[in-house]
């Protein structure tokens, strides 16, 4: 294989995209699974280039130079062309998630006030579906829509070459919006193509990668890796619709076999659904003997599910070396460290009544409660990582759990808009050094040999009698106790009674057992396996409706909603423990009920 390490040096995603197109014009760019199968269309760099240009001629004509614009598009070559066409004409492109008919647009409002919107990008099909939507929604009303698949392409000559550089805002991306009002991070050029060198660079990228994604292409990970990887690397890349991924699970590794895609992945859950979900007939037709890196992030990842993994697919060629756990961030733009592409996934077992004291420790005695954590890599290229005591804002020791801190050209420029809290997150210095700015990313982990363990979100910590229990970890103790829960579909949150923190769970029930369900089997299940695991006491347990938990635009729970939804009583219960629990009259909620992101 050979390794490319000439790349040209680009300054700006416009000279990227330019390149391609001018030496690579008749290579297949993108190519995008309609049904997830079968039907594909196709775009050469030279036609991603002219529908570029197109998109960019029109808004060029409007002078909308620096304003923003919103993409609307589901996931296709559509976006990719919107997206680039907002860079070649200087605009801020800003993603997000096309809206569903009879579906709330409070999302999608808060992103139009917060980033001051003037423009829409979209298809003709959802802006006519969306019609009734607009002229009933204000903010949505006063914008300005273009239906880019009806722009003609022979106007792409009427281009001309934005005033832009390394330091010019790309694009906005903005988070998940699991812990509030969505926040838009500032991505500039230079943030976006250093990320890609650290990229290609951290799994080993050559100009014989293939990539398979079909990751949301609005999210950071879907966008930077799957999207944009490809394109700094100029390789092909062959995408499909999330919706067809989690329809029929087998999709995405028919994919992988029949592209022999070398580079795939996506979060846990990804990995958990096929080998739940993909049959012993459906294996029978995979080879995955050409993945090479089998990228693992976004959520808590967990040793079971790469192991069962490995082992289901073993017959299909699939390496337990090819899994590639990372950690990343809408802030550092996407990835801040991954493994090595040739080894096994690194796993460190520690005491876990001592990593409720923030201490890291190994287990010495047979009879010590141990819990098994997955290193998320290393640091790459000239990235700075410490980790921090959140309070005190000193570096920690090598054995303490704190918050981890992160400086590098990867890290974005900030919040738009929002001075104090760029303040607050984008410049921390520590104390006891002085050394600074860093990111402040609001995980908690450690460093052990190069390597860093994220255990958790700082904000997400659940603190009962003076200990800290991590959400991600009793909620699946609880998911495991009966076979009625759902994977993957739970939440644990604190809520606050009269002074005392009390634990509540809420998970969503397998649609087989609504019909027949025994609440107080399963409660007592649950509470048994949370008592004898962290000795404490479960205050409520909310069952709730197949598909009904909230989770953000990119698939994770969203604890702060399950909480809020909870003291309301909004939740969307089929029953709950005790029976009586009067949830709309508890006293307000503490502000400790926040997303997970122990991975990109």
């Amino acid at each position: 294989m050979t390794n490319f390490l000439n790349t040209p040096s680009f300054f700006t995603l416009v000279d990227l995209l330019r390149y391609r197109a001018l030496h690579q014009p008749n290579q297949i760019a993108y190519t995008f699974l309609v049904d997830g199968e079968t039907e594909e269309v196709s775009w050469t760099y030279r036609e991603l280039d002219q529908q570029a240009r197109a998109i960019a001629s029109i808004l060029q004509r409007s002078h909308t130079s620096g304003e923003r614009a919103l993409l609307l598009y589901p996931q296709g070559l559509e976006f990719i062309a919107a997206f680039f066409g907002c860079l070649y004409a200087g605009v801020i492109g800003v993603p997000a998630y096309p809206p569903r008919q009879n579906q709330s647009l409070f999302r999608l409002q808060a992103i139009v006030t917060d980033a001051d919107a003037k423009i829409v990008l979209t298809t003709s099909t959802i802006l006519s579906n969306t019609t009734q939507q607009i002229a009933q929604t204000p903010e949505l009303q006063g914008l300005q829509w273009i239906a880019t698949d009806e722009i003609a392409v022979d106007i792409a000559q009427d281009w001309r070459e934005p005033l832009i550089n390394t330091d010019t805002l790309a694009f906005l991306q903005y988070t998940s919006g699991s812990t509030g009002t969505p926040k838009g991070v500032m991505v500039s050029h230079e943030n976006v193509l250093y990320n890609q060198k650290m990229i290609k660079q951290a799994m080993q990228h050559t100009e014989e990668t293939i990539f398979v994604g079909w990751l949301p292409l609005f999210h950071d990970m879907g966008l930077i890796g799957n999207m944009l990887q490809p394109l700094y690397l100029g390789i092909p890349c062959i995408l499909m619709s999330p919706v067809a991924f989690l329809q029929r699970p087998v999709r995405w590794l028919q994919a992988v076999s029949r592209f022999h895609a070398t580079t795939s992945g996506g979060p846990n859950f990804a990995y958990e659904l096929c080998v739940n979900k993909i049959t012993a007939e459906q294996k029978a037709g995979l080879d995955l003997s050409s993945w090479q890196v089998a990228f693992n992030g976004a959520e808590p990842i967990r040793a079971e599910t790469m192991e069962k993994f490995a082992t289901a697919f073993a017959e299909c060629g699939f390496r337990a070396n090819a899994f590639y756990p990372c950690y990343g961030m809408a802030e550092t733009t996407l990835i801040v460290t991954g493994g090595l592409t040739s080894a096994v996934p690194v796993l460190k077992t520690v005491r876990t009544d001592l990593l409720e004291k923030n201490l890291v420790l190994s287990p010495s005695g047979e009879n010590e409660l141990v819990q098994t954590l997955v290193g998320c890599g290393q640091n790459i290229l000239a990235q700075q990582i410490v980790i921090a005591d959140p309070d005190t804002l000193n570096s920690c020791q090598d054995n303490e759990v704190g918050e981890i801190w992160v400086s590098g050209a990867n890290v974005t420029q900030g919040y738009w808009n929002k001075a104090q809290q760029t303040q607050d997150s984008f410049q921390a210095y520590l104390a006891d050094t002085g050394a600074g700015p860093f990111l402040r990313t609001g995980d908690l982990g450690f460093m052990d040999n190069g390597e860093l363990y994220v255990t958790g979100r700082l904000k997400d910590l659940i603190i009962i009698g003076g200990r800290n229990h991590y959400p991600q970890d009793i909620e699946l103790t609880a998911e495991r106790s009966h076979s009625a829960l759902r994977p993957g579909c739970g939440a644990a949150f604190a809520i606050n009674i009269n002074g005392v923190e009390k634990l509540v769970i809420a998970y969503e029930v397998e649609r087989q057992y609504i019909r027949n369900l025994n609440v107080n089997e399963i409660a007592a299940n649950v509470r048994q396996a949370v008592s004898e695991q962290y000795d404490v006491q479960v205050y409520a347990l909310v069952l709730l409706k197949t598909a009904s938990i909230p989770k953000t635009t990119s698939g994770k729970i969203q604890r702060h909603a399950c909480a809020k939804g909870f003291l309301a009583g909004t939740l969307e219960a089929v029953d709950q423990w005790p029976k009586n629990l009067a949830t709309n009259k508890t006293p307000a909620l503490q502000d400790t009920a926040k997303l997970t992101q122990s991975a990109i």
